[in-house]
């Protein structure tokens, strides 16, 4: 059965990225396409990156990061929770995935971003390291608002036309994850 990641891109105390994530999670479980599991990064502390070797030489000292490449190396693709912070995605996020190399290669992955303008800058930097890291970045994407779909900026409260786009997300991230198998083997 192919395995997805929804992983909760942020770290932040009082975060909206966990109610998101549940969400997603609570529509993709109602799916019988894949197994689907949340990823918070949050629950494998990792330092600033602290790995003396390259992550592409796949040689990891820590056992935060063995830990961790263990972890994403289990699943067949990911939907990535972004919050956007500046511009971008936040630091947690960023750090978390350069951690690592041949664990995240030739896998697919998909975006739910939320910020002020949907998170879309963020899922826009983050297509751009997935390209680096051999991932195939699907082209449907979810953008949450935080003047529409959150009351007070905080409480998260979606759309109903936004499941729909987690549908499609997810039937992309699937069939590209199930794609990509083959060249994973």
């Amino acid at each position: 059965m192919t395995r997805i990641a929804i992983i909760i891109g942020s770290t932040r105390p009082g975060r909206n990225g966990e109610a998101v994530a549940r969400w997603v999670y609570d529509i993709a479980k109602q799916r019988d396409d894949a197994e689907y599991e949340i990823v918070d990064i949050a629950d494998y502390h990792l330092p600033h990156l602290d790995e003396a070797l390259p992550p592409s030489l796949g040689q990891y000292a820590n056992d935060h990061t063995k830990a961790w490449a263990a972890a994403i190396a289990s699943y067949d693709g990911f939907v990535f929770v972004t919050p956007e912070y500046n511009h971008s995605t936040s630091g947690a996020l960023k750090n978390a995935i350069d951690y690592l190399f041949a664990e995240w290669n030739n896998k697919a992955a998909g975006f739910v971003g939320y910020g002020a303008v949907g998170g879309a800058r963020a899922v826009e930097h983050l297509r751009l390291v997935m390209g680096e890291l051999m991932v195939a970045d699907v082209r449907n994407q979810v953008t949450l608002s935080l003047h529409t779909d959150f009351t007070n900026y905080t409480e998260f409260t979606p759309a109903q036309h936004q499941v729909d786009a987690v549908g499609a997300l997810l039937d992309q991230v699937v069939t590209w994850s199930r794609a990509l198998a083959a060249v994973r083997a």
